[in-house]
């Protein structure tokens, strides 16, 4: 590890742990040359994902494109900011664990609305309608039928 200030190639690490999200390390270094401290990170390189989209297009995979979606399926819902991040972590986790290298996009609209309905079944059937294109009001009841034979939990958020 080069220094920052003198930009020798010679340091020791005085210290190590973990980091608070507990996905990379925390080094504190000192240069044996110039004898100033610094702090380094140490993560794992996180393999990339590329998204196979309906047009067979490939693009990088982007956290921030579910969040925008959820924002918008979520919009007058209880729903909270952390609820959201929590399904976009939660997602993306899914991938990085079941998929490598490539995944299509309706498998990640599928994780989405798997975590979706657990939390809110509105903003479920919203995501729903613009993910799968609904094209009328057959569309809705074929969605929500699923949902209306199941037993009503008189805790769980409407």
């Amino acid at each position: 590890m080069r220094c920052p200030f003198c930009r020798t190639d010679n340091d020791k690490v005085i210290d190590s742990r973990a980091s608070q999200d507990g996905f990379s390390i925390r080094r504190r270094r000192e240069c044996l040359g110039c004898k100033r401290r610094y702090t380094t990170y140490e993560r794992v390189e996180e393999m990339s994902i590329k998204i196979i989209k309906k047009d067979n297009v490939r693009e990088p995979f982007q956290p921030e494109k579910i969040k925008k979606g959820l924002a918008l399926a979520c919009w007058k819902r209880p729903i909270s900011e952390s609820q959201i991040e929590s399904i976009v972590s939660g997602v993306e986790s899914d991938i990085y664990a079941e998929c490598e290298g490539e995944v299509e996009s309706h498998y990640i609209g599928e994780l989405v609305m798997r975590h979706l309905q657990k939390i809110d079944q509105v903003a479920y059937v919203r995501f729903a309608s613009v993910y799968r294109e609904f094209k009328d009001v057959h569309d809705f009841v074929d969605e929500l039928q699923p949902m209306l034979n199941t037993p009503r939990n008189p805790n769980t958020p409407q």
